[in-house]
């Protein structure tokens, strides 16, 4: 079955210094987070990858990842496509609020890859590590699972909180309730979160260190992008009424998600895993996970070489 990895890339993070995050290099030989995690997909199955990115940085991505993942792709016989989120990217009869400078969140720029997905998909960050079990599971659960009869069903990767926390500053997460079966019931998108002695706490309320969290690694079926479609035209009629700043309300997966749950229009399979994530949230963190990478290929988890495995 054919299946896609998205990378939603078209961020510039502010609490990064201003840098493109997305796009400073952590492996031995100048890779970025996005080599990792394009790897670890291909090694998993997927076999289509969409970046989507900003127009204005199109022309250093592609220099810096771009020539790089299209010739690995073509080696293995993976297809690249390129979308791009843009601020006035909007459904007919609304304009971009007079004030705004930023795009409407992951839900729109999922959006940007309209008529470029008919199978089965997983979302994730550009500057996120997942780690490889993460891309098997959702991966195959997608496979095993997809039915054009069921197409509300969606999966996504359950992380332990206190395997996602900086050490440089709060982070946000979207902490999971899930029943019984590790079905979800609710992501609450929760700001603040630091690191503390024994756990975890935001806004000084303690957390369960052990709880699920979405990092944004979510498996979708391809009618997921009508269903996707017709939030954002609700979402902008709510912005549009008064119900939230229109220069800076966001279309959020997380919550839309949240939302067709509450609704019982969709059901959500968490699948757990205990890989460590890390990411490039401060640039404080970029020394951290160049050695943490640097650990992960003396553990042999990856050659120094990345993608030679993959092209044998």
């Amino acid at each position: 079955m054919k299946t896609t990895l998205v990378i939603m890339a078209a961020g510039i993070g502010s609490r990064f210094g201003g840098g493109i995050k997305q796009l400073s290099p952590v492996g031995p030989n100048g890779e970025i987070i996005m080599d990792y995690s394009v790897h670890d997909a291909i090694a998993a199955g997927f076999n289509k990858v969409i970046f989507i990115i900003r127009k204005d940085i199109e022309a250093d991505f592609h220099e810096i990842i771009g020539k790089r993942i299209e010739k690995v792709c073509a080696d293995v016989d993976v297809e690249v496509e390129y979308a791009f989120q843009s601020i006035d990217d909007l459904p007919k009869g609304y304009e971009v609020p007079e004030g705004r400078t930023k795009p409407w969140g992951t839900g729109q720029a999922v959006l940007a890859c309209r008529g470029m997905i008919n199978e089965p998909f997983c979302v994730i960050n550009a500057d996120d590590y997942y780690g490889i079990k993460a891309f098997k599971q959702v991966h195959d659960w997608l496979v095993e699972n997809y039915d054009a009869s069921r197409p509300s069903d969606f999966c996504m990767a359950g992380f332990i909180l206190k395997n996602t926390l900086s050490d440089n500053g709060s982070v946000t997460r979207g902490v999971c309730k899930v029943d019984a079966d590790e079905n979800l019931l609710n992501v609450a998108e929760t700001s603040n979160i630091v690191k503390t002695a024994d756990g975890a706490e935001a806004d000084g309320v303690k957390l369960d260190p052990n709880a699920h969290v979405s990092m944004n690694f979510w498996g979708f079926t391809p009618e997921f992008m009508d269903t996707l479609e017709k939030g954002f035209d609700e979402f902008l009629a709510n912005v549009k009424a008064g119900n939230g700043d229109p220069k800076k309300a966001e279309y959020l997966i997380p919550i839309y998600i949240g939302e067709l749950l509450e609704q019982k229009k969709a059901s959500v399979k968490v699948l757990e895993t205990t890989d460590k994530w890390f990411g490039m949230t401060y640039k404080e963190d970029t020394p951290i996970v160049r050695e943490s990478f640097k650990q992960l290929i003396a553990d042999g988890v990856y050659s120094e070489d990345l993608f030679a495995s993959l092209c044998k």
